[in-house]
């Protein structure tokens, strides 16, 4: 692993402690609609991402090996839905995601463990039923 990836994922971290992402107030105001800071910072991060693929697909960059950046829709696969609904469900439940889980135990917050191990066991959960794929066999 890169420094520089260890760096961009401190500063991510360091984001949402600051924005209050890792508060379990502010997530449970964001989903009880009683506390909107969040809802917008979440809508300013897409929109910034909405504009930075606008202009990747207009000047045509690349990566810094040379490969075109593109954006491959990805298909709807059977337990998509019960997916998302659960972990909309955790998420609103454990007031925490797996990137503000990350950054709670980063502050020091036990809590963010215990999300963590539970983001393990339902990823391990999630897979069972599933033979083991190759990274080939994935779909790009």
């Amino acid at each position: 692993m890169s420094l520089r990836i260890v760096l961009f994922g401190v500063a991510f971290g360091f984001v949402l402690s600051r924005v209050g992402a890792t508060d379990y107030d502010a997530i449970s105001g964001m989903f009880r609609f009683t506390d909107l800071q969040l809802a917008g910072v979440i809508g300013l991060a897409i929109f910034a991402s909405a504009l930075a693929f606008t202009v990747i697909k207009k000047r045509k960059l690349r990566t810094p090996s040379g490969t075109p950046i593109t954006l491959v829709p990805k298909p709807m696969v059977r337990g998509l839905v019960l997916g998302a609904l659960l972990f909309g469900v955790g998420w609103a439940l454990s007031g925490t995601c797996p990137g503000t889980a990350i950054a709670q135990i980063g502050e020091g917050r036990r809590f963010g463990l215990v999300t963590f191990a539970g983001m393990i066991l339902g990823t391990y959960l999630a897979s069972a039923p599933f033979p083991a794929r190759s990274e080939s066999s994935l779909p790009t």
